[in-house]
């Protein structure tokens, strides 16, 4: 058995890609359009993973837009994604910078979550040992629900 990939739907294609590719750093590795079914799939990678993601087939997540609006609530019961990051707070911060709302401050140094722009919630792990906890984040309240 192999994982392959974890696909959400999502409202808006353009903000979906702004968020996951723009501001979290994730890359898009294939697309594909069907016409017929009338969805796109767009195929993402974490940068460390998308060198080996052809060859080896490394965890993917999968955004789906169905072209005819559709309301999601909930994420659909869907949990969340994680991914390990290299600076949990300079994330952060650009994340914030961005009007991203950090449900979950990074106040330990290593975990924070937040929403993308459909409401699935993304974890964000520190790589290696927790960063010292650090002004604004140790001070920062949770807000809404993750």
């Amino acid at each position: 058995m192999q994982f392959l990939h974890t696909m959400v739907r999502v409202s808006d294609l353009d903000a979906s890609l702004r968020f996951y590719c723009d501001l979290l750093g994730l890359k898009e590795v294939r697309r594909k359009e069907n016409e017929k079914g009338r969805f796109t799939l767009v195929f993402l990678a974490a940068p460390e993973d998308e060198a080996r993601s052809a060859e080896l087939k490394a965890p993917e997540l999968e955004l789906t837009w169905n072209w005819d609006p559709e309301e999601y609530t909930g994420g659909r019961n869907f949990g969340h994604l994680a991914y390990r990051v290299d600076d949990i707070y300079a994330l952060c911060e650009r994340l914030q910078e961005n009007g991203v709302t950090i449900n979950r401050p990074p106040r330990d140094g290593h975990m924070a979550f937040v929403r993308s722009p459909d409401g699935i919630s993304i974890e964000l792990l520190q790589r290696g040992e927790a960063l010292p906890p650090a002004e604004p984040w140790v001070s920062m309240e949770n807000t809404g629900t993750w």
